[in-house]
């Protein structure tokens, strides 16, 4: 005799499913979002802190999750209301000038970028394979740059997201080390600052790699090209409620999804600085200049197998980052331009838009060919991204409480309130950093 379920169980059982599958529809460029966050820039600020601060950042895993939450949803936001790019807004926006220096400046700290993460790739290939590195990033540019134009984001992302996975090793690791439960406690709420240029430095590259400007116009890119866009004429009163809805429906899935991406992002920060500095650190190791010895925080987890283990994180994450760099760059260049871009056409149709992705990764390419250390390189990009940051933050903030968008979805206090503290926090960080130095 087969038990049967109850009506009432049936339908909590029904509901819980429809949960779970609303949850996973609402994933996408948020979550990519926050992958393409831990890239090889933010593994190396996020050790090269650790190791040399020990457990004084962890506070900023804490306090950027909100920031970064709300700077990227805005960016959804606005491109979802206005069926537009960020680049494309800002163009139609603002004076030439201004339009020229934002994309110039974005298409200079993501090829920078670019580069640094080209150089930790091959690093990585080179812990797997012992070889000449210039070899290497050659052969990743060779890579990125045909699978950008025969493949598709969708398709890299769906095989090198799974290589990231790695990067949950730092937690793992956290269960293996000697750790101040104190020091960790107490670190992680209350923060510890330092008047030097080299403390300034560091803050200004951690939430440079976390807040990073790419980030923004990549998540506006994303979320434009998803849109449908709006008739110019005979658009009835029907089919405005119809769109508003709509919205309604992506910005709602866009809470989730950013939320989403933007934890996972900051939990592998969080863990990172805190494994480099119970291991590193309290070994007195504080400076990192290779990626073997980034590679030994995970020791401990991983034995012999832990260069492998790192190399296997950062190709993931760089090879998910280099395209979504190169992208963004060419993207907001051609929407600034009013050239058709290359997320929607093929690459004859999109001339521009390829031929500036192509040179963006051949200069990458040659970037990291430079006798320059890896680790270093990816931390002071990150730098580069900090400083940049706050003036696109103030563009962001002021478009998004335009009265365009405040009417049709306007802002609510908390998001409005995080976005402007933001701002504020990140162009101190940077002021402080350029009075330290001097």
């Amino acid at each position: 005799m087969k038990l049967q379920m109850p009506a009432i169980q049936k339908e909590n059982a029904v509901k819980k499913r429809g949960v779970i599958k609303d949850f996973f529809r609402a994933l996408g460029p948020g979550l990519i979002t926050g992958a393409s966050d831990d890239d090889p820039s933010g593994i190396a600020t996020y050790t090269v802190t650790g190791a040399k601060y020990g457990y004084s950042f962890l506070w900023a895993a804490l306090v950027t999750f909100p920031m970064m939450s709300a700077v990227q949803y805005l960016c959804a936001k606005i491109a979802i209301v206005y069926k537009k790019s960020l680049c494309q807004i800002i163009s139609e926006r603002y004076p030439k000038p201004i339009v020229q220096v934002v994309v110039w400046s974005l298409l200079i700290a993501n090829v920078l970028n670019a580069g640094a993460n080209i150089a930790a790739v091959s690093a990585g290939i080179h812990l797997l394979i012992p070889g000449p590195q210039a070899l290497f990033s050659i052969l990743v540019g060779i890579f990125v740059l045909v699978f950008q134009f025969v493949g598709s984001y969708e398709r890299i992302s769906s095989v090198f997201k799974w290589l990231t996975l790695a990067l949950f090793a730092y937690i793992g690791t956290a269960f293996f080390i000697k750790i101040d439960t104190a020091a960790v406690i107490s670190s992680t709420f209350i923060p510890k600052l330092e008047a030097t240029s080299d403390y300034c430095a560091a803050l200004v590259a951690i939430l440079g790699t976390t807040i990073s400007p790419y980030l923004f116009f990549w998540q506006s890119q994303q979320e434009a090209a998803n849109g449908k866009p709006i008739k110019p004429f005979g658009f009835s009163s029907a089919a405005k409620l119809a769109v508003r809805k709509e919205d309604e429906k992506r910005i709602g899935n866009a809470v989730i999804d950013v939320n989403t991406g933007m934890l996972l992002s900051n939990v592998v920060m969080y863990f990172i600085i805190l494994v480099s500095a119970a291991t590193l650190h309290s070994a007195g190791k504080y400076e990192i200049n290779t990626a073997a010895d980034a590679a030994a925080a995970l020791t401990p987890l991983a034995g012999p197998m832990a260069s492998a283990l790192f190399a296997v994180g950062i190709i993931g994450s760089g090879l998910l980052s280099i395209p979504v760099l190169t992208f963004s760059a060419a993207g907001a260049f051609c929407q600034a331009f009013n050239w058709r871009d290359g997320l929607t056409c093929p690459p004859y149709k999109a001339k521009q838009y390829y031929v500036i992705l192509s040179l963006s990764t051949l200069v990458a390419v040659l970037i990291a060919e430079l006798k320059v250390s890896p680790i270093a390189f990816l931390f002071w990009s990150a730098v580069i991204n900090g400083i940049l940051a706050p003036p696109l933050l103030l563009i962001i903030m002021l478009i998004s409480n335009d009265k365009q968008v405040s009417k049709e979805q306007p802002n609510g206090t908390l998001v409005n309130s995080l976005g402007w503290l933001t701002t504020v926090v990140m162009a101190l960080a940077v002021i402080a950093l350029v009075i330290s130095s001097l």
